[in-house]
């Protein structure tokens, strides 16, 4: 065979469009078979649209349609009541890959990459050969724009099949997007029915509106009415800036001078950091930015190390909150006892971040499986790779035991529970494209961790204390079986009358029911008590909650001493009476 030079080799080699490139590779942004697929599609419409009204600060109502037109092809359609996009952007938005307002703001939102919805759309347009539809309408404008939208794969750029006109009545303003795609319709942990319910969790003000392929209309009605407080962009911190990032700053940068640099291009340094970070660099704060070299920038990158600069701001990022986190899972999930947790804001690689959690415990949830476990990142769920998720490993390394459930050696626990962790962040170190899975970065992990153990503490408290409770219920019910034995027993000894019995039978429940007023009372004072737990078990049979602080347990104690001595007081007079007889 005759050698090839690199000159016929060169001939071969051309330029790749990035939507060319996933044209052939959609499996990297989550739409790797018709079940995924169809759900992929809904999810980046819908993350859109809350995004949009949230920007907008107008609370979300989003429809959702998917039409079933034959075995294998639906049509999804995601309706929205946000601010609308205006004319000229509609084409690049909805048919050019990695175009968006999103990927060099440094604020939580949802999307962050600017490939969701356009991946959707080409999508759509490899299984179909069908356009998207895509509908507008600004509060500005007395109609709706109307455009029929393909990508061109070679170019990454929209082809425009469609512009037009027309009327919407009774929509002030909103999105409409239309994509036919093949797909697969199947109910379960991993569809789009999980993912709306999950949605509708953590976004306890937005109200979704779904009508599945079997033509059932589900709502999901919000329950708060205040929007999240909006999330600020902020500059990038100077620890989350590598060295390749730092030199294309200073060459970009328009400042005149190497302190102007710093106070402007980054978050947390003012006049005095930024002297200080120039001194531990050896620069000269009035050294221009375009004269500092590579060699210089090393230091100037080696010198933000050794600075001390305080963390980020965090309203740059927008938690749930421990209330509507816990509003939110009491709406969806059916349980006896719920709690939820908030951590202080911490830094990854200069990126602030929050995690929360919160846990669902009984109820109608099945005993016998592993837990429940649903994962978060900025008000999305992830329902996929959940193995190479941060969040499934802090679980696994928490030691649920102690918590009141199950769990082998590494494995994930069981019991009749679901887990909820939600992380919130200006940018979510995912682990690929289809956005599923939070890297593995120690300070997530550790903080991860840290709100699974308070909720896991609140757990606990709960656990033990309906034990008790059902012990003391146990008790109570074997001293109660036991009464009119006993009474009629001290009615022998006495040589009473059965009138007599009735009412010694009535005495000792009245002594019965008074001890349990008096420990529910001293539960009270316990700053630990919770006025359910009173309540548990009282239908069946009485109990009191039984749980006690060290204070009270030696309130207790001593109760117990002078019962005894009144007991035994009581026996020596009977003693005594029966001699004398």
């Amino acid at each position: 065979m005759a050698e090839r030079t690199a000159e016929e080799l060169a001939k071969k080699q051309r330029e790749i469009s990035i939507a060319e490139f996933f044209e052939k590779n959609r499996h990297l942004l989550g739409f790797d078979n018709p079940r995924k697929a169809l759900l992929m599609a809904v999810k980046e419409a819908v993350d859109n649209s809350l995004d949009a009204c949230e920007e907008a600060r107008i609370l979300p109502e989003v429809n959702i349609e998917i039409l079933k037109l034959d075995e294998k092809r639906y049509r999804m359609v995601v309706e929205d009541n946000g601010p609308g996009i205006v004319r000229k952007q509609i084409p690049k938005i909805f048919a050019k890959l990695l175009y968006g307002s999103k990927f060099h703001k440094l604020s939580a939102t949802r999307g962050q990459q600017g490939i969701g919805i356009s991946a959707a759309v080409l999508y759509g347009q490899l299984t179909t050969g069908k356009p998207a539809i895509i509908l507008s309408k600004t509060a500005s404008g007395d109609t709706a724009h109307k455009f029929k939208l393909k990508i061109n794969t070679q170019t990454n750029n929209p082809d425009i099949l469609e512009d037009t006109e027309e009327e919407w009545p009774g929509k002030e303003h909103g999105i409409r997007v239309e994509i036919e795609m093949e797909g697969e319709y199947l109910k379960g942990r991993q569809s789009v029915d999980e993912y709306l319910k999950e949605t509708a969790i953590v976004n306890p003000h937005a109200t979704l509106i779904y009508t599945n392929p079997e033509a059932e209309q589900i709502i999901f009605p919000r329950v708060v009415q205040q929007l999240p407080p909006e999330a600020k962009e902020i500059q990038p911190h100077p620890y989350g800036v590598e060295l390749g990032m730092l030199i294309k700053m200073l060459e970009n940068t328009e400042a005149k001078t190497l302190q102007q640099f710093l106070t402007t291009e980054f978050v947390r340094v003012g006049p005095g950091t930024a002297k200080e970070i120039c001194a531990n660099s050896a620069l000269l704060p009035n050294t221009k930015p375009k004269e500092v070299s590579r060699e210089l920038a090393e230091n100037l990158y080696k010198g933000i190390q050794k600075t001390k600069i305080i963390a980020p701001p965090t309203d740059c990022i927008s938690p749930i909150g421990e209330e509507q986190l816990e509003g939110g899972l009491r709406k969806e999930i059916n349980a006896e006892f719920y709690c939820a947790t908030t951590r202080p804001p911490e830094v990854y690689r200069g990126n602030p971040f929050i995690i929360e959690a919160a846990i669902a415990f009984g109820g109608e949830q099945d005993a016998e499986s592993t837990v429940r476990i649903l994962r978060f990142a900025n008000r999305v769920p992830l329902l996929y790779q959940q193995g190479a998720c941060a969040i499934i490993n802090s679980i696994t390394n928490t030691a649920w035991r102690n918590y009141g459930l199950q769990q082998s050696n590494g494995a994930l626990p069981s019991g009749p529970c679901t887990i909820v962790v939600h992380m919130t962040s200006v940018w979510v170190p995912f682990t690929s494209e289809s956005k599923e899975a939070l890297a593995h970065y120690p300070e997530i992990i550790k903080e991860v961790k840290l709100a699974l153990q308070e909720c896991g503490r609140k757990l606990s408290m709960y656990v033990n204390k309906k034990r008790r409770i059902g012990d003391e219920a146990k008790k109570r019910s074997y001293i109660e079986k036991y009464i009119p034995h006993v009474a009629d027993a001290l009615r022998e000894i006495t040589a009473g009358t059965v009138q007599e019995q009735k009412q010694l039978e009535d005495n000792l429940y009245e002594i019965l029911e008074q001890e349990r007023g008096e420990l529910e009372e001293l539960s009270i004072d316990n700053p630990d008590y919770d006025p359910e737990f009173a309540k548990i078990g009282q239908e069946e049979e009485p109990a009191d909650d039984g749980s006690f602080t060290e204070e009270t347990k030696g309130m207790k104690e001593s109760k117990d001493n002078k019962d005894k001595k009144e007991k035994k007081d009581m026996k020596d007079t009977k003693g005594k009476q029966t001699k004398l007889k």
